[in-house]
């Protein structure tokens, strides 16, 4: 028997979404890697061996659990390499003897995995202390989606102007849906992305104008610089995070307008794409409708996100595919737009990217990731 299985079996999955809906404030990478964290400290496993089998194979189930695991993936691959390393290492990492102790070993990893996290959490104070230089007197801000470091550091130059500071500033949040977040006296509506920062710095007394992802062009000239979040940082320094980040980049760049990226060094992972369709994601964003049939089925084009050995639309049997509406029903997320779909922003439209561990050009993140990994 493995030493995850029986009756009383460690369920990864479920330990990692009970750490989110426990803290709103918890990152995908961080959740993940405490969730390996509880695995260990739980696991029955007594060799070297069984150790790195359980933590492979869970790692695996995770990630093949989540839609998106990108931003997870950075945090369990960055502990996984942390772990192997000490584990093929043991009396160079943890001292003489250690080899022989396997219980020594394994709650040296606990210990500093617990402290990985710890270190983790605090990152977004350090990128807030970081980012507040980057909010200038006068300055009017442009973000857009729920980004919590962004929302940190937002905040935190708040605090300082609410303080007494002489920074004052303007922040035009960019809000998909209604694009609508009524006042303390306004009528309740379903929560937006990004809508508890908007009221955070409301409430503090900066000035913030929100408006829909369409009216972003037109609002660019009032605004000094874009400053966002992202899921993942890969190798090349571009980033993938939510969609329509991208046109925020490419508006940004027409404008002449900085574009500043804040991320923590847990989110840097080892991908590189070379565009939109290079993703390690199956993500249907553009889909090919040709109305309704006879019986209010809409038949769907084949396009050409989905693999298909047959050719751009298929073959002549299947391009064209009715789907009922009860399919409709019971596959939402292919009905409409995914609320959690991404896109990558090349590294030749990012001013910088701002980490807990300094500024970084998007040239410099390569040699960011060996020092991380190696």
């Amino acid at each position: 028997m493995a030493p995850n299985d029986g009756p009383n079996a460690f369920d990864i999955v479920a330990t990692y979404h009970r750490l989110l809906a426990e803290d709103a404030d918890l990152t995908m990478p961080v959740a993940a890697i405490e969730s390996l964290v509880e695995l260990l400290a739980q696991s029955q496993a007594s060799t070297i061996s069984e150790t790195l089998d359980l933590l492979a194979s869970s790692t695996a189930e995770l990630k093949s659990a989540i839609a998106n695991p990108i931003s997870l993936s950075a945090g369990t691959d960055l502990f996984q390499r942390y772990l192997i390393s000490t584990l093929q290492r043991p009396a160079a990492v943890i001292g003489p003897g250690a080899a022989a102790d396997f219980r020594t070993i394994r709650q040296h990893l606990i210990s500093n995995g617990r402290l990985f996290v710890t270190r983790a959490k605090a990152s977004r104070a350090k990128i807030a202390a970081f980012g507040q230089h980057f909010v200038r007197d006068g300055n009017t801000i442009l973000t857009n989606g729920g980004s919590r470091v962004v929302g940190a550091l937002l905040l935190h130059a708040a605090e300082k102007s609410a303080a007494g500071g002489s920074v004052r500033f303007r922040v035009v949040y960019v809000l998909g849906g209604s694009a609508s977040v009524p006042s303390a006296a306004g009528q309740k509506q379903a929560p937006v992305e990004g809508e508890s920062v908007v009221r955070a710095l409301r409430a503090r007394g900066i000035p913030v104008a929100v408006i829909p992802e369409s009216g972003v062009a037109y609002a660019l000239g009032k605004i000094d610089k874009v400053i966002v979040g992202a899921e993942g940082v890969v190798e090349n320094g571009g980033i993938i995070s939510r969609l329509g980040t991208y046109q925020l980049g490419l508006l940004a760049r027409a404008a002449r307008k900085p574009f500043y990226v804040v991320a923590e060094s847990h989110k840097f992972v080892r991908l590189y794409p070379l565009g939109q369709y290079d993703l390690p994601i199956e993500q249907h964003v553009v889909r090919f409708e040709v109305g309704e049939n006879g019986e209010g089925e809409t038949v769907k084009i084949k396009g050409e996100e989905e693999d298909d050995d047959s050719g751009y639309f298929g073959s002549a049997a299947n391009a064209l595919k009715p789907k009922t509406k009860e399919d409709e029903r019971s596959h939402g997320r292919e009905a409409a737009l995914p609320t959690d779909a991404v896109d990558f922003t090349p590294p030749d439209l990012i001013s910088a990217l701002i980490t807990e561990s300094g500024v970084l050009t998007p040239s410099a993140v390569s040699e960011e990731l060996i020092k991380i990994w190696f």
